[in-house]
């Protein structure tokens, strides 16, 4: 019936023009029915809460290509093609709706895993689960998506016998190509695998300070192949998913964000060292930058002319730890300065006569030297 009456309303117009004309009335029509049915949405959405207007926003592409399938679905039978035309759009149609479903997921999955990191802070003091759960997530998405698309688009593709077949004998007749396929990919692979191991046993997380190739920074972002690193100077570091479950590194916040640092100071002898030890302490017990757990003053080394004091301290984190440092640094050389500048290490040398150089001895006269021991 449908195809009796565009014979009968189109008898004047050749079959290619008028399926040109049922899929353009058809595809304005659904654009027309999606902008009305979106404008809606947004009025409604607006007098309601931000996941309303998120969730309108991400399904407004994902709409507006159902609504054209929708149309298509509704016109092709009216669509005065051959058997073979006939068969051809048939199977693009199939393909179309099987992309659809693909799409369908990827945006169900991607809402879903962003209705749950919302539960989660990072810019809380203690973030360690919170980078956890985000880092699994994040991770979990990306692999999924690559699962997705690849799967997808293989179903679409089958659904073209030509398509199908072609590759069947491809990789039939002519193993190597296979295995070249293979090892062109066997990086990607092993950044996607990579990745899995990562979600899974977490050697590193999103917020995570880390230090890799002699870089100080934090993990940023991840993706399904890389790791962005913001190092201390706001450069980003990019290192390949796979780098992390090859080589070494070093992870300052694996199981707490909590960190020790040192500062040393290299004094003269003459120093006081239990007036130094009250003033360093003081300093970091009356910083906000301090966490209040660990603090100590000690005499780390000893040399010929001067010794290292050495103020280990602890904070919450590397940043405040960073911070707590310099400001120690600071407030302990204004203190040495104003209160004991003695303390400065220096070098004491006298000039004497030694005696005339003898046979066998190394003694040079009228040299100048500096007498052994502390000064």
């Amino acid at each position: 019936m449908p195809v009796e009456l565009s014979g009968h309303y189109f008898s004047w117009a050749p079959n290619w023009l008028v399926a040109l004309i049922l899929v353009a009335v058809a595809i304005t029509g659904a654009l027309i029915v999606h902008s009305i049915l979106f404008r809606l949405i947004a009025r409604f959405a607006s007098a309601r809460t931000v996941v309303a207007n998120s969730f309108a926003l991400r399904v407004r592409g994902l709409a507006r290509y159902a609504l054209i399938l929708m149309a298509l679905g509704v016109v092709m039978p009216a669509v005065p093609l051959n058997p073979v035309a006939t068969d051809v759009a048939h199977k693009v149609f199939i393909a179309a709706m099987i992309l659809l479903i693909g799409w369908v997921a990827l945006v169900a999955a991607h809402m879903s895993a962003d209705h749950y990191m919302g539960q989660f802070q990072l810019d809380t003091a203690d973030n360690l689960l919170a980078r956890k759960t985000l880092t699994q997530v994040r991770m979990f998405k990306r692999i999924f998506d690559i699962l997705i698309v690849t799967i997808t688009v293989g179903f679409a593709l089958m659904t073209f016998d030509t398509v199908r077949n072609i590759g069947v004998s491809l990789f039939a007749s002519a193993g190597v190509a296979g295995l070249v396929a293979g090892f062109a990919a066997r990086a990607v692979f092993a950044n996607v695998f990579a990745g899995l191991q990562l979600a899974i046993t977490q050697p590193i997380r999103l917020g995570d300070t880390v230090v890799v190739e002699n870089e100080f920074g934090t993990i940023e972002e991840f993706n399904s192949s890389y790791v962005v690193i913001k190092l201390w100077d706001l450069r980003r570091m990019v290192v390949p998913l796979s780098y992390f479950m090859e080589k070494p590194f070093q992870n300052w916040t694996r199981s707490s964000t909590q960190i020790l640092g040192s500062v040393a100071f290299h004094l003269d002898y003459t120093a006081p060292i239990q007036r130094l030890r009250e003033r360093a302490t003081e300093i970091v017990t009356r910083s906000k930058l301090w966490d209040r757990r660990f603090v100590t003053v000690q005499v780390n080394d000893t040399k010929q002319e001067s010794f290292e004091l050495r103020v280990t301290v602890s904070a919450a984190n590397a940043d405040k730890l960073s911070d707590l440092k310099a400001e120690l640094r600071e407030q302990m050389i204004v203190f040495l300065q104003e209160e004991c500048p003695s303390a400065f290490p220096r070098r004491h040398t006298e000039n004497y006569t030694a005696p005339d150089i003898k046979e066998g001895r190394g003694e040079a006269k009228g040299s100048e030297m500096t007498p052994p021991g502390p000064h």
